[in-house]
């Protein structure tokens, strides 16, 4: 038998033993990133929900509230700490809503259901708050604020998608 054969049965032989450490690292990794994805998701949900009861933070979602077609009619009814309140008790309400993922599926794709919405508008902002970058020749440059703040809504819309359809499927 030549060195090139006996290579081809040596990777052969070990391929069923080598797959299967690399299927239980994946399956691994998956469960493991499952529940990183979910209670990461979670975590930012219900962080920056009870931010929103700081005047800091209701300071600073007011322009973009205020630009926004589906949401600037609000502070005609309320006050911008008023809105950043009831804002506030959502999203952690959505925070709980996902984390009971444990005991309640329908929870947690109600939550999640929400949370889908919730990063839509939020990203809707980047067309109705003035944020592409002028000194960088405007689009597709955006600003630190709203801009570079709102883009990472992308992936939490992601991780909403995905905490919904598991909790649907399971």
């Amino acid at each position: 038998m030549n060195a090139k054969s006996q290579l081809q049965t040596e990777d052969r032989e070990a391929t069923p033993r080598a797959s299967s450490r690399r299927e239980r690292i994946a399956l691994r990794m998956n469960v493991l990133g499952s529940r990183v994805l979910r209670y990461g998701l979670t975590l930012v949900i219900g962080w920056i929900g009870l931010m929103k009861f700081t005047g800091y933070e209701a300071k600073g979602i007011q322009p973009l509230v205020a630009h926004s077609p589906f949401l600037g009619w609000m502070y005609s009814i309320w006050t911008v700490r008023q809105f950043s309140d009831g804002l506030g008790v959502v999203e952690v309400a959505i925070a709980i809503l996902i984390a009971l993922r444990p005991w309640s599926r329908k929870a947690c794709a109600i939550g999640s259901g929400v949370a889908v919405l919730m990063f839509l508008t939020t990203l809707s902002f980047l067309f109705s708050t003035p944020g592409w970058e002028p000194s960088l020749g405007g689009f597709p440059a955006l600003s630190a604020l709203p801009g570079q703040f709102l883009l990472k809504d992308v992936v939490l819309l992601g991780a909403a998608m995905w905490s919904l359809g598991e909790a649907l499927t399971s």
